[in-house]
């Protein structure tokens, strides 16, 4: 099979990033024979390499926010925390990483689109985001700004919430809803005064 047939053929795969061993099971190759017709492909700028068994298809960018689930795989993933509070207009300082909620364990992964902070949540508090497999996961507002403050709780002293400005339309309510899925009650009261100063600290657009 030419590589240009190769290519269509992954394309038919359906995802913007694919690992290397979809591409060998894809085209009935072996994995170094899959991995040599990727960078083919990359050489061409059809394929871009991503990490290690992990390729994006086509010439078109991929943006960062649409790796956290491939990058967390078979774990689902969303973009949260601070990179999510940045994307929402609630803080304006941009994260050099990106931060990722997951069910993975927690982890720092390079990429050459960058480093992705990964932080693992409890399966009930899970939740609370929006997106689509072309688009990426991201946190609804409310749920950037609880993932903040309950991955900050543990510590001492408050969450780093630069100049917080909470949109219009944003509900206090959602946030405390998740509050009340924290099953430790001693984490939970944590939570809930942390939460409490950063949105009286916050101010409104």
């Amino acid at each position: 099979m030419k590589a240009t047939e190769s290519y269509g053929e992954l394309l038919r795969i359906g995802r913007p990033v694919i690992e290397t061993r979809d591409a060998a099971a894809r085209l009935a190759l072996s994995l170094p024979r899959a991995s040599n017709l990727l960078r083919s492909l990359a050489e061409a700028g059809l394929a871009r390499r991503l990490r290690r068994g992990l390729w994006a298809l086509g010439p078109d960018e991929v943006e960062p926010f649409q790796l956290a689930p491939y990058l967390t795989a078979p774990d689902p993933a969303y973009v949260s925390f601070w990179s999510a509070l940045a994307r929402h207009g609630m803080i304006e300082q941009i994260p050099r990483q990106v931060f990722v909620a997951s069910l993975h364990e927690a982890a720092q992964i390079e990429t050459t689109l960058g480093t992705f902070s990964i932080h693992q949540l409890a399966p009930e508090l899970f939740d609370g985001y929006r997106g689509t497999e072309e688009t990426g996961y991201l946190a609804t507002a409310e749920k950037a700004l609880f993932d903040t403050v309950y991955l900050h709780a543990p510590q001492s002293g408050r969450a780093y919430l630069p100049e917080l400005t909470l949109p219009e339309g944003f509900d206090r309510r959602r946030s405390d809803d998740w509050v009340g899925r924290i099953k430790r009650s001693g984490l939970r009261t944590l939570v809930t005064r942390k939460l409490e100063a950063a949105l009286a600290a916050a101010t409104w657009e």
